[in-house]
C-alpha cells in the first residue's frame, strides 16, 4: 500500500476523513494514541470544551496511562487540547476571536500548495490533481443531496486538505492537518451551533479549473476570497446571500480503537 492509500484508509471505525492520520513508516503507540484523540476531536466525539477521562480512554484503547500522556502532549502542542492545572486536560475552543488567525493560516498553507501544483509541466499537473478531482466529485455528491451537514462538511474540508495533500510535501501537510481539524473545532464551538454552507460547488469548480490550467495566482486569489467570506460569514458580517445547512457533528457511533 502507497503512502496516498494509506492516509486515505484512515477511516478505521470511526467517522473520520483524509486530513488525520500521522505519515509515520512505523507507528508507534504513541502515534497510534495521538491519531485515536485527533480522530475523536474531529469526529466530534469529544466536542470543544470537553474533558478527555484519561482512566476511560486508556481503558478503551488497552494502553496505560502513560503514553496516553505523552500522546495527549503532543496534541497540547498542536493547539488541539489544553492542560488545565489540576483539573486534567479538555478541547480546545476556537472562538470568533481566533478564525481570522486560523483562516489566514490555511491560506499560508493552501495557497503555498496550489502553487507549487500550479507550477508543474502539464502531465505532472495532472497526475497530482487526480485525486483531488475525485474529492471534488465527493463534494457535489454531498452538495447535490444537500441535507446532511456532516457528509458535506467532511467532503469541503477533504477537498481542501486533498489539494495539499497532492503536493507530497509532508511538512505542508503537517500543517494543513491541524489546521483542518481546529477547523472543524471551530465550526462546532459556532454559537449557532454546526452550519454548513451548500453554495460552495462553484468556487471550487473554479479553483480545479484554474489549477489544471496552471494558473497557481488565479488559485491562490480563489482561495483567498472564499476563505474570505467564510471568516465573515462565521463573524455575521457576510451581506451576500449564502445558503446553509445545520446538523450535528455525529461522533455518537465512534469507538476508540483497541490498539495492539
Amino acid at each position: 500500500m502507497n503512502q496516498t492509500q494509506d492516509r486515505g484508509s484512515a477511516r478505521r471505525n470511526g467517522p473520520v476523513t483524509r486530513p488525520l492520520v500521522n505519515t509515520v513508516r512505523r507507528p508507534s503507540t504513541v502515534d497510534l494514541i495521538a491519531v485515536e484523540l485527533r480522530n475523536a476531536i474531529y469526529g466530534g466525539t469529544l466536542m470543544p470544551g470537553s474533558s478527555v477521562r484519561e482512566a476511560e480512554v486508556a481503558s478503551q484503547l488497552g494502553v496505560s496511562r502513560g503514553p496516553l500522556r505523552e500522546s495527549a502532549q503532543r496534541l497540547v502542542q498542536e493547539g488541539l487540547l489544553v492542560a488545565r492545572p489540576g483539573a486534567g486536560l479538555r478541547v480546545v475552543t476556537v472562538g470568533a476571536d481566533h478564525v481570522e488567525d486560523l483562516y489566514q493560516a490555511r491560506l499560508a498553507i493552501e495557497s503555498a500548495a496550489v502553487r507549487q501544483i500550479a507550477a508543474l509541466d502539464p502531465e505532472e499537473r495532472r497526475q497530482h490533481i487526480a485525486s483531488a478531482e475525485d474529492l471534488f466529485a465527493a463534494l457535489a455528491s454531498a452538495l447535490e443531496d444537500g441535507s446532511d451537514a456532516r457528509r458535506i462538511g467532511d467532503a469541503d474540508l477533504d477537498l481542501h486538505y486533498g489539494l495539499v495533500e497532492a503536493t507530497g510535501n509532508l511538512r505542508l501537510m503537517s500543517f494543513a492537518s491541524t489546521l483542518i481539524i481546529q477547523t472543524r473545532i471551530a465550526a462546532l464551538s459556532h454559537a449557532d451551533g454546526y452550519v454548513v454552507r451548500t453554495d460552495i460547488l462553484d468556487v471550487h469548480r473554479t479553483l480545479l479549473r484554474q489549477l489544471s490550467d496552471g494558473d497557481g495566482q488565479a488559485a491562490s486569489e480563489t482561495l483567498a476570497g472564499h476563505f474570505r467570506q467564510t471568516v465573515d460569514r462565521l463573524l455575521g458580517r457576510l451581506d451576500e446571500p449564502f445558503s446553509t445547512v445545520s446538523g450535528e457533528a455525529d461522533g455518537s457511533h465512534f469507538s476508540f480503537n483497541r490498539l495492539p
